[in-house]
């Protein structure tokens, strides 16, 4: 029988052992510093344990226009004119991202009745105050009874 010849045997499948006191040499770190799945360990050892990367909700852009439409529609109830045009605003940021536009919409609607609605209670008011000041400027100073109705001018 022959010895086999150590240069001409089939590389192994295993690395070499190191050179540095008979460790291995740590993996290379993975993304976010997180070091990459160590190999199988052999028989009778247990491979180390490395953290695996933290799985949570991945990171979102700011879809541009949410907070303003949240504004808008606010401001449609406190000053409706302000309040319809930020919702018009924001409704075309929305639409341009691809994000849901039902705040905006909303907004614009609140706002555009609620701007009709003071229209027309302003021109309600105007059309009383002037009929209340045409009917002084006829009857002249003083109290004044008129259908039912007392009228003081003063």
């Amino acid at each position: 029988m022959s010895t086999p010849d150590p240069q001409n045997q089939p590389p192994s499948s295993t690395p070499p052992p190191a050179q540095d006191g008979g460790f291995p040499a740590p993996p290379a770190p993975g993304p976010a510093g997180y070091a990459a799945p160590a190999a199988p360990a052999a028989p009778g050892y247990s491979a180390p344990g490395y953290p695996a990367a933290p799985q949570g909700y991945p990171a979102t852009a700011p879809v541009p226009g949410r907070t303003l439409s949240i504004v808008g529609l606010i401001l449609a109830f406190v000053l409706p004119l302000v309040g319809m045009i930020l919702s018009l605003v924001a409704r075309s940021k929305l639409k341009k991202a691809g994000a849901p536009t039902g705040l905006a919409t909303a907004g614009f609607w609140v706002g555009l009745i609620l701007t009709i609605v003071e229209i027309i209670g302003f021109i309600v008011i105007v059309m009383l105050f002037s009929s209340l000041f045409s009917m002084c400027s006829d009857l002249g100073p003083g109290v004044w009874d008129v259908n039912g109705v007392t009228y003081t001018c003063g």
